[in-house]
């Protein structure tokens, strides 16, 4: 997606949010974001029944927490952030889904998150992993994140601040912290990309 079709994504949302009409926003999101993001939580769990159940977990906390979204970042940033959480809560309690109670008004929006799960999957089974991709995905999960996050969907570096900080969830990050984190991160990318570039060169693949 390119600047102009995620501005008009972002407009729409908007619109539909402006108009109260949540199911309608949660769709656009769903759709229009939902299979950048799917493929981030595959490369994040390494796996695809986890992924497909964090996806599901995200649709439904996209649907709650927008009305009460600020709009203090973008929603794609926004989306990333709440990703980011679902992922860490279900790594955290892998039974969570069995345990809640049914959940009201959204079997529509599950319909859309198993399209998008379902056609983005069929895209990631048919590209072929690099040897450099997979020395990639033999890194910690916080460096996979940050690099997917940076390299791979070009988040700026103040958006990764605000999806990766490790601050209460749902916190809003002041500008001093902002600047703070993002230099923090900008400096871990840079160790991330020294350390892959070592393991690259130990695997031939660099001279």
């Amino acid at each position: 997606m390119d600047e102009a079709a995620r501005a008009r994504l972002e407009s729409e949302v908007r619109a539909h949010c402006d108009a109260r009409a949540w199911d309608a926003a949660c769709t656009a999101i769903l759709r229009g974001y939902g299979p950048e993001v799917f493929g981030f939580l595959v490369a994040v769990h390494h796996n695809e029944a986890a992924a497909n159940d964090a996806f599901s977990d995200l649709a439904e906390a996209i649907w709650r927490s927008l009305p009460n979204f600020a709009w203090q970042s973008s929603v794609r940033t926004w989306t990333y952030a709440i990703a980011r959480n679902v992922s860490r809560t279900r790594k955290r309690d892998a039974a969570r889904l069995d345990r809640r109670a049914p959940r009201a008004g959204d079997s529509a929006l599950e319909g859309v998150a198993a399209k998008v799960r379902t056609e983005t999957l069929a895209i990631l089974r048919t590209e072929t992993k690099t040897r450099l991709q997979a020395l990639r995905d033999a890194l910690p999960e916080g460096d996979r994140m940050l690099l997917v996050l940076r390299i791979d969907r070009g988040l700026s570096w103040n958006d990764l601040a605000r999806v990766l900080h490790e601050g209460e969830e749902d916190a809003e990050l002041d500008d001093e912290a902002l600047t703070r984190e993002a230099a923090r991160l900008r400096k871990r990318f840079q160790l991330v990309k020294d350390k892959l570039r070592e393991m690259a060169k130990k695997e031939g693949l660099l001279d």
